[in-house]
């Protein structure tokens, strides 16, 4: 085997390995114009995309195999397009989540709690962690083809990015945009953390219903109530009733008196009670529920926390202290019930919150938490994208954003954890507040030394807000933020277009006074087969490092790829992932057959350098696969400025699977046998190759670029080695093919090649049907009187392509009908078929008389649509199309009749 010979088989395991090797190592995920060189060019236009950073534990799931796929096609496609792209890979510190874990594994391996362990002893271990476990998803990602520039790799918790936390703190504070303060928050009592509105999932739960009596105070009068959550009637501070509601008035202004407490609250009149709904009266618990927090609001009513951050029952509990919130329930009812407070229990539907990270029943509770202000980053966000300067693909996302931004509350920054980005704000015993962007040695109001700083770290999206600029080195003004800011599309899943996407928005526009992106992909969640959402309960979920190892990471890629549209979600299944690996199988037998070709060359035959000025005209399928190969072109280019990828690939695929592999390179096989001819098909062969491969690339980078390796050495060292000379030494950096416009003679050498096509695919068809074995050859008389010459021309061909015996192959403009003959139509053409030598030849008057009613279908069609409207209104072209197209369907249906006859 020579140098310019593809193996038989793709061995996808040792090509992807050393093709990533000698990317990485050649520089070429770099940018090409770096502002860190001499050589630096300001004019030059970048293409960026600062990552959506992994949780930096994480192990590779789909949606990581989904994100990096999309967004290596679209900085691989601008690489080739000549910008300097820059692709900013890292990771996210994921607070709740690499906490979790870390924790999980003092109490498995060291039977310890991190309190036991103290915090900064807690830390250093999570750090450990972070060191051992971290770079895992980064070498997955490698392992899908991401072609990021590593050397740029960021951390969320690294030097630089926590500076810029600091600074974007402290820049909000100082403008009275943060604040410290009581507020209703979501807590999850096993991660004794406060979590965002956007953290809590409701689902629909089947639950009780406690029916219970609220005795007015000096009387035997009661108020019915009823709960979901008896245990925080403990917590209760009011009554409250409908000012118009009959039953009740007579209450408004009394007191009521707490069960088992005994603590007397007021019974007051609100509007958003609603009479029709339970008993019509509400028990008011300001510390634990959302509504009832804005009912004690506007009537001053005290509130009252009577649960901790484990939801266990604190001091305002009374006896019950100290018990978890589902044992008070139980205990308290059944007091209550000895007490005769009791009227009924019963089952009840609702909707109950739980935490989107551990599952468990999430705490409404007040506490002392830090907040953003966010009415005026709000409003800049959604300026922004209403004034076009940020574009959301697809656009019916706009709608949903613009919903949320309208109707968003103050954003709780504060968690109780211990892993992330410290509050950076310091305490006096005074109660002093110290906000620096150094750590400060006393208290800036009155100078005592005694300071501590806030336990408290921010959530963990304050500091993935400011990804795009925080990883390009702001505050400081460095070369990197200068010219690769802002950046340009930013590619994510549509779950966290508010959780992540809106924060860039809101933070970019906030400190560095533009969007940090002109653009948002958002994709959809990948689903199994038959559309169901991926779980490890379900055991459906697929893994792609499995995948990968066994079929190839092009294959695992380009399904998820061509199967995607922007904002859909996507159904895979690993028979779509084999079917493309076959597809991957495909190209390499092309490449095979195209890089022998090349070797059949000799030098001499045509002169090195020589740029084919003596060879023959191309012939019609030379014609043919270039005239369909710029109408991909254009096709692709067209789907990527529009965001259509998983179409652009769908028709680089059936380019490459059918109008080269199975049509060009047969046809070229033929074409070869010619001496005369053998050099142009080469040619053609090479150039069409090449720059579908180009097309390709994005899609599936490993295969591409090691079949055009070889391709590139064959003509180098071939007479056809100036058709290479140009080509940079490796693909990923090779130009991306240009659009052009047709020049005039393409669609009447498409509209001839379809039909030799046609006679083929009929010719085909109909052995099938009659299970002639391929060996058998049968005679073909061609019957036409337009096409002679073109059936003439190409008698060999067909002969080959359709099995057909060439020596009783004949074109002829008559043709008596024989008895052993099966007769085909293709557009004004018969086709007659000898089947003498063909035992148990069917009857084919079925298949006429299929064809005959398929030709009526179509003369119906046409004719009512050529009776309408349409005739008057539509372009003249067009409906001339139209006729045309009737007249032929008419002289099929008339050939097929006769052929009945």
């Amino acid at each position: 085997m020579t140098k310019q010979e593809l193996p038989k088989a793709y061995d996808f395991k040792s090509t992807e390995s050393h093709i990533y090797e000698k990317w990485e190592k050649g520089g070429y995920f770099k940018p090409h114009n770096d502002p860190n060189k001499p050589d630096f060019d300001p004019t030059v236009k970048p293409f960026v995309i600062s990552i959506p950073p992994p949780n930096v534990t994480g192990e590779l799931h789909l949606g990581h195999a989904m994100f990096v796929s999309v967004e290596d096609l679209m900085i691989r496609y601008h690489r080739m397009k000549g910008f300097s792209t820059l692709w900013v890979p890292g990771s996210d510190h994921a607070g709740i989540a690499t906490q979790l874990m870390v924790e999980r594994d003092l109490l498995k391996t060291e039977e310890i709690t991190r309190e036991e362990l103290g915090r900064e002893k807690f830390i250093e271990r999570t750090w450990e962690w972070k060191r051992k476990y971290g770079g895992m998803i980064a070498n997955q990602i490698r392992r899908l083809g991401a072609s990021c520039d590593w050397d740029r790799e960021r951390f969320t918790l690294d030097e630089g990015l926590s500076r810029a936390v600091r600074e974007a703190f402290v820049r909000l504070y100082e403008k009275g945009l943060i604040y410290r303060g009581p507020r209703l928050i979501n807590c999850s009592p096993g991660l004794k953390t406060a979590v965002s509105d956007l953290e809590v999932e409701y689902t629909e739960e089947q639950a009780t219903l406690y029916y219970f009596k609220y005795m007015i105070a000096g009387s035997d009068e009661f108020i019915p109530v009823a709960t979901i959550r008896p245990e925080t009637i403990l917590g209760d501070t009011a009554v409250a009733v409908h000012p118009d509601d009959e039953r009740y008035k007579k209450f408004i202004g009394r007191k009521a008196v707490v069960p088992i407490l005994g603590r007397e609250i007021p019974v007051i009149a609100d509007d958003y009670v609603s009479m029709e709904f339970g008993t019509g009266a509400l028990k008011i618990t300001p510390g634990h529920d959302p509504n009832d927090y804005a009912i004690a609001q506007r009537h001053n009513l005290p509130i009252i926390s009577m649960l901790d951050r484990e939801a266990k029952v604190n001091e305002n509990g009374g006896k019950y202290q100290g018990q978890d919130r589902i044992d008070a329930r139980k205990n308290l009812w059944a007091d209550m019930k000895a007490a005769g407070l009791v009227i009924k229990t019963e089952p009840y539907t609702t909707t109950i919150p739980r935490s989107q990270r551990g599952g468990e029943i999430v705490e409404p509770m007040i506490s002392e938490q830090w907040f953003v202000k966010i009415e005026s980053l709000a409003k800049a966000g959604l300026d922004a994208v209403r004034d076009g300067r940020i574009k959301i693909v697809p656009e019916r996302f706009e709608k949903t954003y613009f919903n949320w931004l309208d109707n968003i509350k103050d954003w709780c920054i504060s968690r109780q954890l211990w892993w992330g980005h410290r509050i950076p704000v310091w305490y006096c015993p005074d109660g002093h507040m110290t906000c620096t962007r150094e750590d400060p040695t006393e208290c800036s109001t009155c100078g005592s030394k005694d300071i501590h700083q806030d336990d408290d770290v921010l959530d963990t999206w304050f500091s993935s807000g400011l990804w795009p600029f925080s990883t390009l080195g702001w505050p400081e003004q460095t070369p990197d933020l200068k010219y690769f800011y802002p950046t340009s599309y930013m590619e994510t899943g549509y779950d966290i277009l508010f959780f992540w996407v809106a924060r860039m928005i809101m933070s970019g526009l906030e400190f560095t006074g533009v969007a940090p992106f002109h653009t948002v992909y958002l994709h959809g969640l990948v689903r199994d087969e038959h559309g169901h959402k991926m779980s490890k309960t379900k055991g459906n979920v697929i893994d792609p490092l499995i995948v990968m190892n066994e079929l190839g990471t092009d294959a695992l890629r380009f399904t998820l790829l061509v199967g995607s549209t922007p904002g859909n979600d996507t159904s895979i299944g690993v028979k779509k992932v084999e079917a493309n690996r076959n597809f991957a199988n495909k190209i390499w037998n092309a490449g095979r057959f195209v890089i022998s070709a090349i070797g059949t060359l000799e030098n001499g035959k045509l002169g090195i350098g020589d740029k084919s000025t003596n060879l023959p005209s191309y012939t019609l399928a030379d014609s043919w696969i270039w005239a369909k190969l710029q109408t991909l072109i254009r096709n692709v280019e067209r789907q990527f400025q529009n965001f259509q990828y998983g179409q652009a690939g769908q028709e680089i695929y059936e380019f490459l699977w059918s109008d080269f592999a199975d049509w060009y390179v047969e046809i070229a096989k033929e074409q070869m046998k010619n001496e005369e001819r053998r050099m142009r098909t080469v040619e053609t062969l090479a150039r069409v190759f090449d720059i579908a491969l180009r097309l390709l690339h994005p899609f599936t980078p490993f295969i591409t670029e090691e079949v055009w390796g070889h391709l590139r050495n064959a003509l180098l060292d071939s007479p056809l080695s100036h058709l290479a000379s140009d080509w940079p030494e490796m693909l990923i950096v090779a130009r991306f093919p240009e659009p052009r416009e047709p020049e005039g003679w393409e669609e009447g050498k498409i509209a001839e090649f379809t039909i030799l096509q046609e006679s083929i695919r009929a010719i085909r068809n109909l052995r099938a049907e009659k299970s002639i074995k391929p060996s058998n050859k049968i005679g073909a008389t061609f019957v036409t009187q337009e096409y002679v010459n073109l059936y003439k021309e190409y008698l060999p061909i067909i002969s080959t392509l359709s099995s057909t015996d060439l020596n009783q192959t004949f074109v002829e403009m008559e043709y008596k009908v024989s008895k052993a003959v099966a007769s085909l139509v293709v557009g004004s053409t018969e086709i007659y078929l000898d089947l003498s030598n063909v035992e148990n030849a069917k009857e084919d008057k079925s298949r006429l008389e299929k064809e005959l009613k398929e030709a009526q279908s179509h003369i119906e069609r046409l004719e009512k649509l050529l009776s309408s409207d349409f005739a008057n209104k539509a372009p003249a072209a067009l409906v001339a199309k139209e006729r045309e197209k009737l007249e032929g369907y008419k002289d099929t249906a008339e050939k097929i009749k006769a052929q009945l006859k």
